[in-house]
């Protein structure tokens, strides 16, 4: 049972994370959040922006502010899976094991969608398993363990798109935009002044984001929130019901059931977050889209209308009445 002055304590201490990240990320509160959802959630992220934005600061900002081990593996088509997970030696002992650096808090793969269908199962694998199999061996992950995967949208040629039931073990996606105007001076002065961008000095400890994620996962859900996160996913189906018109129109397949754990895990850490200890409306809503967008499937004649997933998924949002 944790007691309210443990909640009291993470809330804090995320309050402080918040804060190192934003003294070297200039703007993406957003993508800030989302992320912390996912370390709140025990859920991995995938990261979608084109190149420059920032994506690989944010996750060695993470790391360096959480305290914990962090590794970055650059996905190419040639990495093979014992690369990531690691792989028996000789030594003079015999053979004994060498960990990859997927063996690490804080897992950076980079450009995923460049690793070959092989290589990303194997890591998708230690994602939802939590542990690595070599040989007749099973060698447990370290906790908290997330995984911040990168996928550059616009280039497809040497990459390997991640199949959807791979990217739907991903709790949430982020969209990473461009800076505005204001912003992107902001980037410029901390990237040419002086020595360049610091990261931030460690803030929390272990035990401390350990804390946060119990307190996260105690978080009390009335009943009413968990229909209308059903309610959510179910209208994502052309085949139900009580769809959309444009969910009959352009969706070939609507979101798993992964959709409404991802919303539930990510409004509670939004509420949480905020300070609070209930849910609202908002909670949920605002989870919706990092939740849901990569989990719908479009069929042809969305892409030949030019039709995109959020696009779909307003008027799913629109149309679901809250409780």
């Amino acid at each position: 049972m944790i007691t309210a002055a443990e909640i009291g304590r993470a809330q804090a201490a995320l309050a402080r994370l918040r804060e190192a990240i934003a003294s070297v990320i200039v703007g993406q509160e957003r993508v800030v959040e989302v992320v912390l959802w996912a370390l709140l959630g025990r859920g991995h992220v995938l990261l979608e922006g084109v190149p420059g934005l920032g994506k690989t600061l944010l996750v060695r900002a993470l790391a360096r502010a959480l305290g914990l081990s962090f590794s970055r593996i650059q996905c190419t088509p040639d990495l093979m899976p014992a690369d990531i997970l690691g792989t028996h030696v000789l030594s003079e002992d015999g053979f004994r094991f060498l960990p990859g650096p997927v063996f690490a808090h804080v897992v950076l793969a980079d450009e995923v969608n460049r690793a070959t269908p092989k290589t990303q199962s194997a890591l998708l694998e230690a994602m939802q398993e939590r542990q690595v199999t070599v040989g007749r061996e099973t060698h447990p992950l370290p906790d908290p363990f997330i995984v911040l995967a990168t996928q550059n949208p616009i280039e497809m040629e040497g990459t390997y798109p991640l199949p959807e039931a791979q990217v739907d073990r991903f709790l949430f996606k982020a969209e990473v935009d461009y800076p505005a105007e204001g912003e992107l001076v902001e980037i410029i002065r901390r990237n040419t002044v002086g020595q360049g961008i610091v990261l931030p000095e460690p803030v929390l400890s272990r035990e401390e984001v350990l804390l946060a994620q119990r307190a996260v996962a105690a978080f009390p859900v009335h009943e009413e929130f968990l229909a209308y996160a059903a309610r959510l996913v179910l209208a994502t189906h052309p085949q139900a019901g009580g769809a959309p018109e444009a969910v009959r129109k352009y969706v070939l397949y609507g979101a798993s059931p992964r959709a409404g754990l991802a919303l539930i895990l990510g409004a509670k850490a939004r509420a949480f977050l905020a300070g609070r200890f209930h849910l609202e409306v908002e909670d949920v809503q605002a989870a919706f889209r990092p939740a849901f967008v990569h989990r719908v499937i479009l069929n042809f004649r969305a892409e030949a209308e030019g039709v995109g997933p959020w696009d779909v998924l307003r008027e799913v949002l629109r149309t679901v009445p809250p409780p």
